[in-house]
């Protein structure tokens, strides 16, 4: 499991770079069950979203979600609590990302110290390996279906802190980029965001030849593809949508043996890197913003282009590198570093 992780450094670059891989593994990541603390309460709960609906894809608009309960939540019926809604990655789903996380330690380490939370993981997989958290009419619009009808739903069933100073949003790689996407287009519903290893920030650009690759996978192929190559018809069905050219329902960035400008003015349109100067406002309402990427983590330039830029506007925010590559120290500073910052932020738990 460790090996097919830390494939995703390597596997990521390319996809950032982009270029299609070879040899990394066509299958979702796994991870085995962590252990649950004394007093943590963890549920799976399934949440159907409007969002999602008639995709052509053909997704499933009911999506699983793990919610990590802290252990005053059973003791206590009468307090409310905020709530970190945490974003995977590619080419895993949200139960193994929270496996991997070891998500129950961490809100039990936090706990101990006095700092609680409800912390939601939802799944986004989708039949190509990831939404990346656009808002497409081919895989549905996954940007309101966490900012909207996630935390309408879990505001709902559970005793939470319904207000933005309630709401985190956090996310690893694709979940990253999740991160700095749904926190400038819904800048309402959260107070605070962080980003970890944040991937496909910079605008994403091919050759004549890679995308005359891209263009000849049928998708009977592309959904068994490597690592690489799911990330990048992934991303196109997400950011160039066509619901009149099917199989995949989405225009590849070639035409008439060009590379195809406006498809890659509307891949530029999903970078959060060239994003900042538009949603300059949207960024300036959040409480705090955090951000961090490893030193040998492929993804450095493109995560330390977007920390330059938000201080170009001075958009105030956190921002580290720390010894590490993609994958190595997440969990820990999911558990250090990123529910200290939240709670720093957020409303208490009362």
């Amino acid at each position: 499991m460790f090996k097919k992780l830390a494939a995703l450094t390597a596997a990521t670059l390319l996809f950032a770079a982009p270029a299609l891989s070879q040899g990394f593994p066509s299958g979702n990541i796994t991870a085995p069950p962590p252990p649950v603390p004394a007093g943590i309460k963890v549920e799976k709960v399934v949440v159907h979203s409007k969002a999602i609906e008639g995709n052509l894809e053909g997704d499933s608009a009911d999506r699983a979600a793990m919610v990590v309960l802290p252990p005053s939540y059973g003791k206590d019926p009468k307090k409310h609590y905020p709530v970190v809604y945490y974003l995977h990655g590619f080419a895993i789903d949200g139960e193994n990302f929270y496996n991997f996380m070891h998500v129950p330690e961490a809100v039990a380490h936090n706990a101990a110290a006095g700092r609680e939370f409800i912390v939601v993981v939802p799944d986004t997989l989708t039949k190509l390996g990831g939404s990346m958290y656009g808002t497409s009419v081919t895989t549905g619009d996954f940007r309101s279906f966490v900012a909207d009808d996630l935390v309408y739903y879990i505001d709902a069933h559970y005793r939470t802190i319904p207000t933005r100073a309630g709401r985190g949003l956090a996310g690893h790689s694709m979940g990253g980029y999740g991160t700095w996407t749904i926190g400038m287009t819904h800048p309402e519903n959260f107070n605070a965001i962080y980003a970890q290893s944040a991937c496909c920030v910079s605008p994403r650009r091919e050759t004549v030849e890679s995308a005359a690759k891209l263009a000849a996978i049928p998708i009977e192929q592309g959904v068994k593809a490597d690592f690489g190559t799911r990330a990048a018809l992934s991303s196109m069905v997400a950011w160039s949508p066509n619901p009149q050219n099917p199989p995949y329902f989405a225009d590849f960035p070639i035409k008439d043996g060009q590379l195809d400008e406006l498809v890659l003015a509307k891949w530029a349109n999903n970078s959060p890197l060239a994003m900042v100067a538009s949603h300059v406002p949207a960024l300036k309402s959040f409480v705090a913003i955090g951000a961090d990427v490893g030193t040998k983590d492929g993804l450095i330039a493109d995560d330390t282009a977007i920390h330059e830029e938000l201080e170009r506007f001075g958009i105030r925010h956190d921002w580290a590198t720390y010894e590490g590559t993609h994958v190595d120290h997440i969990a820990q500073r999911f558990d250090e570093v990123v529910l200290p910052f939240m709670a720093q932020h957020l409303a208490k738990a009362k």
